[in-house]
């Protein structure tokens, strides 16, 4: 007998599984392209951004020799903030930081400088450049790599595609039908190294990811072309209301240092110091003299529970408070931004916040580790170890829609997907060596 023909069903099944083979392998290779980009940054802002969650711990621990020290009367706010400004030479007054306690030294800030100051003596504890505290240095770590606007622009860059990096990994690690869960939900220990690696870097992708992509795109705010972006956007959209609570780009400060003029009248201090601590704000409140132009000081809670922070206005002439702005009153989109940098930041729910956030900085940890390991185990000698191309699969409209959208939404995602692309047709696959090293030339049939 001869081998009958294919059926029309067969050939069709066939067809549909060869076309989801070569989308997974299209996917499969996005995704290790994302994670060889993504991983070393991934790695450095899991680091910083674990330490920055305990920046009030670490903070309050580096400030503790400075609390209860007044060991007599406290002097008025004027004198200490003169004291202040007259340590640091040429400098001008610019904040008056209300201490936690009593018998706290006083931080003020003159210039781009932070002074503490014995509250009883008026002598000087302590002087150390805004930009130089540890947790700023942290910050800026974390956020611009030390080097300004480029860093920023690196950093938003790369955390636009560890978002690719992460959907492309959910889409190949989630359960098809009938695999099971195993290797999914929970490791495969007992099948050696190579799934031990593979499971790793899957399972833990699969319970951090959503964590992880709430944290990089609360993040964005702060970030120089996106957060500009964003702000452009709301102006267009007239869903502005007044200054917004964050900056872009993170050189400028993490919460907008203004410096205070020149000439201050700092004897109104006395009276609107007590006017600020009696209204009770969630700690750090900061006291500034007004703008230029303006008539009111201002006394802000600076509290990394973001929904507590409250502004007071305050006539220096007679210590009233003349307005009271709460986070309530601020714009929805603001709220809404403030909510998330405040749970970015760890500060929204407290402790469990901290460690529900670590535990995602962990995980991206983890992930980039695993599959750096995984690509180390698997490459082959001499080559980059890019999984091996199948036929190219057709570009339909809903994939061209989700890359225009992304493209869109994060502008510089969108920017370096065309210069990637570019670069890759026009340059790496009319170099042999070049397109052999990266996997752009080996084809295998689906």
């Amino acid at each position: 007998m001869g081998i009958p023909p294919l059926s029309a069903a067969y050939l069709h099944d066939r067809s549909r599984v060869d076309a989801v083979s070569r989308w997974y392998n299209a996917v499969w290779r996005w995704h290790f392209y994302a994670g060889m980009l993504c991983v070393p940054l991934v790695l450095w802002l899991s680091i910083t951004g674990t330490i920055y969650l305990w920046k009030p711990q670490i903070e309050a621990l580096i400030d503790r020799p400075y609390a209860g020290i007044a060991t007599g009367p406290l002097a008025p706010p004027s004198r200490i903030a003169q004291a202040a400004v007259g340590a640091v030479p040429g400098s001008h007054f610019a904040k008056y930081q209300l201490p936690a306690a009593p018998g706290d030294a006083v931080q003020v800030s003159v210039g781009d400088t932070r002074v503490y100051v014995n509250p009883s003596t008026l002598a000087i504890l302590k002087t150390v450049g805004e930009q130089d505290r540890l947790m700023r240095l942290i910050f800026r770590l974390h956020g611009e790599l030390m080097i300004g606007d480029p860093g920023s622009w690196i950093v938003e860059t790369i955390a636009c595609w560890a978002i690719v990096m992460i959907l492309t990994g959910l889409y190949l690690w989630w359960p098809r039908k009938g695999s099971g869960l195993a290797g999914v939900i929970w490791p495969r220990l007992h099948l050696g190294k190579r799934a031990f690696w593979r499971d790793i870097h899957a399972v833990t992708g699969i319970w951090v990811s959503m964590l992880a992509l709430f944290l990089i795109l609360t993040g964005l705010p702060w970030a120089n072309v996106w957060g500009g972006y964003f702000k452009e956007v709301r102006a267009v959209t007239g869903l502005s209301d007044g200054p917004q609570d964050w900056t872009t780009g993170t050189h400028e400060g993490h919460h907008g240092m203004t410096m205070g003029p020149t000439k201050v009248d700092l004897t109104e201090i006395d009276r609107v110091v007590p006017a600020a601590a009696g209204a009770h704000l969630a700690g750090p409140v900061l006291v500034a003299p007004p703008k230029a132009g303006g008539a009111l000081w201002t006394a802000k809670s600076d509290s990394g529970d973001r929904p507590l922070r409250a502004d007071l206005g305050i006539d220096g002439g007679t210590g009233q408070i003349l307005t009271h702005k709460d986070f309530a009153d601020r714009h929805w989109v603001d709220r809404a931004v403030g909510y998330g940098i405040a749970a970015h930041e760890g500060q929204l729910f407290g402790l469990a916040n901290q460690l529900l956030s670590m535990v995602a900085t962990m995980g991206l940890s983890l992930l980039a580790i695993s599959g750096a390991i995984l690509w180390w185990r698997r490459r082959p000698i001499g080559l980059l170890g890019a999984p091996i191309p199948l036929s190219r699969p057709t570009m339909r409209a809903p994939l061209l829609a989700l890359i225009t959208g992304l493209g869109i939404l994060f502008p510089l995602f969108g920017l370096s997907l065309i210069a990637v692309l570019i670069l890759e047709w026009v340059l790496f696959r009319r170099l042999p060596p070049v397109a052999r090293w990266l996997g752009l030339r080996q084809r295998i049939a689906a």
